[in-house]
């Protein structure tokens, strides 16, 4: 996903390990808030990064174009109403990073132009914020296993459809990985990272810099 011997690689090293900890206490804390206390058992409802860092998807997802953190372990049946508790848990992780990204965007709209290597630093820092916080928010609404995405509209299907669709829990990590290994696969794709990034950017008022 980035380049070692590139600068983007000190922001993604600074900037990654983050934004993947928030996304999991984000799914950890709305489900305890929902009634399960499955994730506190666990010892999730921290936000050390030891706990939720998963250190051979941290490293893929620095020097590879996919990786992943440690899933949240979630019990439905611990909700009063299964289903909408499954739903607003599985998108709290995405929304967690849209609201990160917000935050770097109302940052960028209010920053002066960088007048020091520091505030340069800073500034980029920011910028890099912005735009992997809104790649983890659109990536992980992909409705395909084991994304976020794909427990939001399972639980949204009636039991049928549902069971049908929970087939592709054992292919989606591989049809994950074509979708970036293929190219033209994989640049519509960054197209629509690029797409929303863009959308909301402008809605700041905001051109990143990166």
């Amino acid at each position: 996903m980035s380049n070692l011997l590139g600068p983007a690689f000190i922001f993604f090293v600074l900037v990654i390990p983050i934004s993947l900890v928030i996304h999991e206490y984000s799914h950890a804390r709305t489900a305890d808030m929902l009634g399960d206390r499955t994730p506190r058992l666990a010892g999730r409802l921290t936000l050390n990064p030891l706990v939720h860092l998963d250190p051979l998807g941290l490293i893929m997802m620095l020097f590879a174009p996919i990786g992943w953190a440690k899933p949240v372990p979630i019990n439905g049946g611990n909700f009063k109403r299964p289903r909408t508790g499954l739903i607003l848990t599985a998108f709290a992780g995405p929304f967690s990073n849209l609201v990160l990204a917000v935050i770097c965007f109302t940052i960028l709209r209010e920053w002066s132009i960088p007048t020091s290597s520091i505030q340069d630093f800073l500034h980029r820092l920011v910028s890099w914020g912005a735009y992997i916080n809104v790649i983890l928010f659109v990536f992980n609404l992909i409705p395909i296993p084991p994304l976020d995405g794909s427990r939001i509209v399972s639980n949204f299907l009636p039991y049928k459809q549902e069971m049908a669709y929970r087939k592709l829990d054992v292919y989606g990590p591989f049809i994950l990985l074509l979708l970036f290994l293929i190219p033209p696969l994989n640049n519509l794709l960054m197209i629509l990272f690029q797409y929303v990034t863009t959308l909301i950017a402008a809605v700041f008022g905001v051109v990143l810099v990166l």
